[in-house]
């Protein structure tokens, strides 16, 4: 078994013959919390898809846990951003958590009682048992945020990918998925962010890989997240990075 939860190797894809992400090698150890950050027009979300087999690459190797993803697929779950859902599709909070199992199951087969109690379970990780039978565009975006988190949950996999699980969420939604996500690290699960906040880097994650088209420093926070590397990958953007923020221990 490989000890790298992720590997990617030779990853470029690119868009009417324009690299979004360019030659990036990227290897994430098991049992982490691992923020993929950069400016935006990165790539960062298109790694991800990318990894995931969700877009074409035009070159590049990925491997989960030492398998290519058409033989890891069980071991992963994926939480897309809100922006790509469709909310308006009519099903309730509970029905998107029970399909993440179909995966398992195949989608001819019906959901069992003891599927419905997995799916129940994960709503109540989430707090969001009360709001089961609700129609997932009656949610708020917290709401909808933790419904698809309770999604990936189900599926009890080795490695969860999320695609800004922050964006548009309130304050207590945000603390509520970070206890989820050190829950799953304490269970030597790992999870990879697509993340914006600068931060709350530190804060929240062990291992980061910085991106900007190409691979700014892959590694440990405490390696990575510092300020010579957020320059090279946000330049003048950086404005934010100021001397209070270095020395109060924000970034180091």
């Amino acid at each position: 078994m490989s000890t790298w939860a992720l590997e990617i190797e030779d990853l470029t894809v690119a868009y009417h013959s324009k690299p979004a992400v360019w030659d990036v090698d990227i290897n994430i150890p098991e049992g982490v919390l691992a923020a993929i950050i950069g400016p935006n027009g990165a790539g960062k979300s298109t790694l991800l898809k990318a990894a995931l087999g969700l877009i074409p690459k035009a070159t590049g190797r990925i491997h989960f846990y030492g398998k290519p993803y058409a033989q890891a697929r069980a071991y992963i779950g994926y939480v897309p951003q809100r922006g790509s859902v469709d909310w308006d599709f009519p099903t309730t909070a509970l029905d998107v958590v029970r399909m993440g199992l179909y995966g398992k199951l195949g989608w001819l087969k019906r959901v069992s009682k003891r599927e419905t109690e997995l799916a129940f379970s994960a709503l109540e990780q989430v707090g969001m048992a009360d709001f089961a039978h609700r129609q997932i565009r009656q949610l708020s975006g917290g709401q909808q945020q933790r419904t698809f988190l309770a999604r990936a949950l189900v599926q009890d996999a080795r490695i969860y990918f999320m695609d800004e699980p922050f964006v548009a969420v309130d304050a207590v939604t945000e603390r509520a998925i970070v206890d989820i996500l050190q829950a799953l690290r304490a269970q030597g699960k790992t999870v990879v962010v697509v993340h914006h906040d600068l931060q709350t880097v530190v804060d929240y994650f062990d291992w980061v890989t910085l991106l900007n088209i190409q691979l700014i420093a892959n590694g440990a926070t405490s390696h990575v997240f510092t300020p010579d590397n957020l320059r090279l990958a946000y330049g003048g953007k950086l404005a934010f990075l100021t001397d209070s923020m270095i020395a109060e221990g924000t970034v180091r």
